[in-house]
């Protein structure tokens, strides 16, 4: 795992980190239900690497910043702020997909027009059930000029090609070097599919979107989920409208 980070977010790091003080505390008072807890954020088999993106400069700047831990081999990137449920995981849909047809896909969902300033947004044919051989992508167009209704999520698996083709980028919207840009770049030289997945997707970049996730794996989870379904819904109400303008609310 390759994390691409900035400036004061050295606490991605240490949560993956071994807390050797509290295992050995932990071992200590034979509380072993916690330290199951806590050695297994991290799997044995995984490896942690940390790469700094020195300046806010994009997306596609934040993936080139990978580029020589990453190598010469397919990759996968997932975008912290977009939280999906998925039934298998949708990486795993994704990957399914890819051994498919072997070449890039981009995890993509309906969204409505006038979102479209917020997505890259697809254009392309309908292939396969939920594939769609892609012709271009465009930035965050404008309603009346966005070429579908299927945006990208923070969802992708990419060929190595693309680095070239971030390489050679320039400033894009917002002044930023942009993945999508890239892509549409890749297109030109190779196959690139958009998949619908099959999920819920929580927009964690916003605080409404995060407290939906909260309450939503919350209510999953065994040791929080309520005994009343009605108790927990008067807790909903009151968590939402807590973060709510008054205008919302």
């Amino acid at each position: 795992m390759i994390f691409v980070t900035g400036r004061s977010k050295r606490a991605i790091e240490d949560h993956f980190d071994k807390a050797f003080e509290l295992e050995v505390e932990l071992e200590a008072k034979n509380k072993q239900a916690l330290l199951d807890v806590v050695r297994s954020i991290k799997p044995a088999n995984v490896e942690c690497f940390y790469v700094r993106q020195p300046e806010a400069l994009g997306l596609g700047h934040a993936v080139l910043c990978a580029a020589k831990l990453v190598g010469d081999a397919p990759f996968a990137i997932m975008l912290a702020d977009d939280l999906i449920d998925g039934h298998p995981p949708v990486m795993k849909q994704m990957v399914d997909t890819f051994n498919h047809y072997n070449c890039s896909v981009l995890g993509v969902e309906e969204i409505a027009p006038e979102q479209s300033r917020s997505y890259g947004v697809v254009d392309g044919r309908e292939w396969d059930e939920g594939v769609i051989k892609m012709s271009g992508i465009v930035e965050k167009p404008a309603p009346e000029d966005a070429p579908s209704n299927l945006g990208v999520v923070g969802r992708y698996i990419l060929t190595p090609r693309i680095f070239d083709h971030l390489r050679q980028l320039k400033p894009g919207a917002g002044g930023e070097f942009q993945l999508t840009d890239a892509i549409q770049s890749l297109l030109g030289q190779e196959q690139v599919l958009a998949y619908r997945y099959q999920g819920t997707r929580y927009d964690c970049g916003n605080k409404l979107g995060y407290l939906k996730a909260t309450v939503e794996y919350a209510l999953k989870h065994p040791k929080s989920a309520p005994t009343s379904a009605a108790t927990w819904s008067s807790v909903t109400i009151i968590w939402l409208t807590a973060w709510l303008p008054d205008k919302a609310a």
